[in-house]
């Protein structure tokens, strides 16, 4: 922006150093090591300094906001489970006043450079392109999520305040870089590499999980339950669905890339990392997503790249094998509690039931967000702005926003297949399948409901939408400076 007026700024050795920096993958990685060391060691405000930063530079020094895409994908898994505040009711960093304040000014500067820019592509840029693709579906879903529970004696100015946060999550980023990001610079490789390098962090994040205090004690004594899996940002569960949307990202570049049985290697990785979060519904939809990422790799792939991808998937079957024999007893004490609830429901029978019964009750447009009371999964605290769910995205729907917000997602989620299908190419399909995930464990969880993977699914559309086409392995790297 700053460029713009000052264009002998461009040439500067500081400036180019770091845009060079900013644009590379080895960025990427330095984004997600940040979130993950922020997770683990409750480095929360150093992180948010660092990300101003980042995304301070970007938003007055860099062409584009690209380098903004993976600050808005890895933010919301930095809270640490040392303060969250429902785990913690003795009060955590951000109960301190400096602390807190800092969160706020820190948030409040990047949304008023981001208005900034936004205000500069418009009036100076005169960055006026046409209306995205899926701007009428998130429209119509918008306007439903707003009007659910309309006409109901629960239709007030908190569940209308919860629509408009939701809607946003899922669609806020969507538009923002649709607009400020200069498309033709980059390809589908790129994000599949942004998935990895975010993969990475959650890697080292479901790692942690078991190596806190409370879980080594509990697991030593022999009355472990994944109940005590958690990062602070969210539960097993959560971990699990944002695990899965990153599960296909190395397989693409496994696809994609020259000698990518190395990509191949750390999807098995990834899939394992899944595996440990024990989340059922994650480890079925990951099944699912191995299995298809599987099949396009080997049918993507051609000659020594092929055998070398058919090696790995030889390889993991071995090593499976392996570890199940020679870690039998471990593995089963690490596992027993997933093992016993089995195909339990954990009360969703009960909960469904109760939203349909709700969904008739008012079928048009919902009660609402904040009436889902035959089951309160979770330990969310009196009074929290987040509510119980129905861990269902389709009873959601009916029971909070009746036959209009059902209508809205569908017509919204026919325009997303139609953007994948539009142009078949292996990235689009392989980023196809992250947004998958997110649908598929929503299917018993409340995962489309949470304001985090919305913010990836946002980023991963407007690449979809946005990115040409490649040929597999002839994916160029990013670009290596901005002017």
């Amino acid at each position: 922006m700053i460029t713009h007026w000052y264009p002998s700024l461009r040439e500067n050795a500081f400036i180019r150093a770091i845009n060079r920096f900013l644009y590379s993958g080895w960025y990427f990685f330095a984004v997600a090591a940040l979130m993950a060391m922020s997770n683990l060691f409750s480095l929360e405000i150093v992180t948010y300094w660092l990300f101003l930063l980042f995304a301070g530079f970007s938003i007055l020094f860099a062409d584009d906001l690209f380098p903004c895409i993976p600050l808005a994908c890895c933010g919301y898994m930095t809270f640490s489970k040392q303060n969250n505040p429902a785990a913690n009711v003795g009060g955590t960093a951000f109960s301190r006043p400096e602390i807190f304040g800092q969160f706020v000014a820190i948030i409040a500067v990047i949304a008023v450079l981001i208005l900034a820019r936004i205000a500069f592509e418009i009036f100076v840029r005169r960055n006026r392109q046409k209306l995205p693709a899926l701007t009428a579906g998130f429209a119509l879903l918008g306007a439903a999520y707003l009007l659910g529970g309309a006409f109901s004696p629960y239709y007030e100015g908190k569940t209308i305040l919860f629509g408009a946060i939701q809607i946003a999550a899922l669609s806020g980023f969507y538009f923002l870089f649709y607009y400020t990001v200069n498309w033709s610079r980059y390809r589908l490789a790129d994000f599949a590499l942004l998935f990895t390098a975010i993969g990475a962090g959650m890697v080292a994040e479901t790692i942690g999980m078991y190596l806190t205090p409370d879980v080594l004690e509990a697991y030593q004594n022999g009355t472990f339950q994944r109940g005590l899996l958690n990062t602070g940002w969210g539960v097993y569960n959560n971990v699990g669905c944002i695990m899965a949307m990153c599960l296909p990202a190395p397989f693409c570049l496994a696809a994609l890339k020259k000698n990518g049985w190395a990509y191949n290697l750390v999807g098995n990785v990834y899939f394992l990392a899944l595996v440990l979060t024990q989340s059922r519904n994650s480890i079925l939809s990951g099944i699912v997503l191995y299995l298809v990422c599987a099949v396009l790799v080997v049918v993507k792939t051609k000659g020594a790249e092929r055998k070398g991808n058919l090696v790995v998937y030889g390889a993991a079957l071995i090593a499976l094998a392996i570890c199940a024999i020679a870690m039998f007893q471990k593995v089963g004490d690490l596992f027993d509690s997933l093992v016993n609830i089995g195909f339990d429901d954990n009360g969703r029978r009960e909960i469904y039931e109760n939203g349909m019964k709700q969904f008739f009750a008012f079928p048009v447009f919902g009660n609402g967000f904040y009436q889902c009371t035959a089951w309160q999964f979770g330990n969310l605290p009196e009074g929290s702005f987040l509510p119980p769910r129905y861990h269902d995205t389709y009873v959601q729907l009916l029971a909070s926003g009746g036959v209009i917000a059902f209508a809205a997602y569908c017509f919204h989620r026919v325009q997303t297949i139609r953007l994948v299908l539009k142009k078949p190419d292996t990235g689009r399909l392989f980023l196809g399948l992250c947004v998958l995930a997110l649908i598929l464990t929503s299917i018993v969880d409340c995962n489309f409901f949470n304001f985090g993977p919305g913010l990836l699914y946002a980023c991963l559309l407007a690449a979809i939408e946005r990115v040409g086409g490649e040929t597999p392995q002839e994916a160029p790297s990013l670009p290596q400076t901005a002017a």
